[in-house]
C-alpha cells in the first residue's frame, strides 16, 4: 500500500511538472524573466509564445546577425524549452519567414515616413533608393535574412508576397520617368544595381575598387544609368 501511494505520489508531482512547463511554454507563466504577472499580460496581448519567439529572433538577428537564428537559441532566450516554438512554427524556415516579415514590414514603413508623394517620380525613386540603402547598412542581419534565397523560394508564411509591394512602387514610379520603357524590366535592374551597391559595398570591395568613402556617387550613377540624367531645369 506504501509503495502504491508512493507511485500515485509521484506520477500527480509529474502530472504537475509537467503542467507547469507546458504553461511556461505557452507564455503563460512570465516568471522565467522575472516579469512576473505584467509580463504575461504583455506577452498574451501579442500573441503570447508565437509573437514573443518572433520578438526575440528580430532582436538577436539585428544583435548578432542572420547565422545566430538558431531555433534552440531562440528559444532559450525567449525563456522557453528548445522543442517550444515548433507548436506555432513547425520548421525552423517558417519561424525565419516570420522574422524575415517584420524586416520587410520595417522597410515598408521606413519607405512610407519619408516618401513625399507631392514630389516627382524620379524624386521618390531616388529617395526610396537611399532608404533601401541607408536600411541595408542599419540592419545588416536582417537585410540577409530577407532576401535569403531558401526563405523566398520555400514561399512560407506568403514571405515572397511581402516584398512585392515596394517592388511595385518602384515599378509605378519607373513607368512614370520611362513610359517608353518595360517598367518591370528598368525596376528589376535597378533593384538588382541597389542590391550590388549594398553587398559590395558592406563588404569593402567598392571602397577599396573606387577609393571612395561615400556610395551616394554610386547610387547617383546607378539611377542615371537605369532612369537618365536628370533633367536640368531652364
Amino acid at each position: 500500500m506504501r509503495r502504491e501511494h508512493e507511485s500515485r505520489e509521484s506520477h500527480e508531482g509529474q502530472d504537475q511538472e509537467r503542467h507547469e512547463q507546458e504553461r511556461h511554454e505557452q507564455g503563460d507563466d512570465g516568471l522565467r524573466d522575472g516579469r512576473g504577472d505584467e509580463g504575461w499580460r504583455e506577452d498574451r496581448g501579442d500573441d503570447g509564445l508565437r509573437g514573443r519567439l518572433v520578438r526575440v529572433g528580430v532582436e538577436l538577428v539585428n544583435a548578432e546577425g542572420a547565422q545566430a537564428l538558431s531555433l534552440r537559441e531562440i528559444a532559450r532566450r525567449a525563456g522557453v524549452s528548445h522543442g517550444a516554438p515548433r507548436r506555432h512554427f513547425p520548421t525552423h524556415l517558417d519561424l525565419l519567414s516570420a522574422i524575415a516579415r517584420q524586416g520587410f514590414a520595417e522597410l515598408a514603413a521606413r519607405v512610407a515616413a519619408e516618401d513625399r508623394e507631392g514630389a516627382g517620380p524620379r524624386e521618390r525613386i531616388a529617395l526610396l533608393a537611399r532608404v533601401y540603402l541607408d536600411y541595408a547598412g542599419s540592419r545588416r542581419g536582417m537585410y540577409e535574412l530577407m532576401f535569403r534565397h531558401d526563405l523566398l523560394e520555400s514561399g512560407r508564411l506568403g514571405l515572397r508576397e511581402t516584398s512585392l509591394p515596394l517592388f511595385a512602387r518602384l515599378t509605378e514610379l519607373v513607368a512614370r520617368v520611362r513610359p517608353a520603357a518595360d517598367p518591370v524590366v528598368v525596376s528589376g535592374a535597378l533593384w538588382a544595381n541597389l542590391h550590388g551597391i549594398a553587398q559590395l559595398w558592406h563588404w569593402g570591395s567598392l571602397r577599396l575598387a573606387t577609393g571612395g568613402d561615400d556610395p551616394a556617387p554610386l547610387l547617383a550613377a546607378a539611377l542615371d544609368a537605369h532612369l537618365g540624367p536628370v533633367e536640368s531645369t531652364p
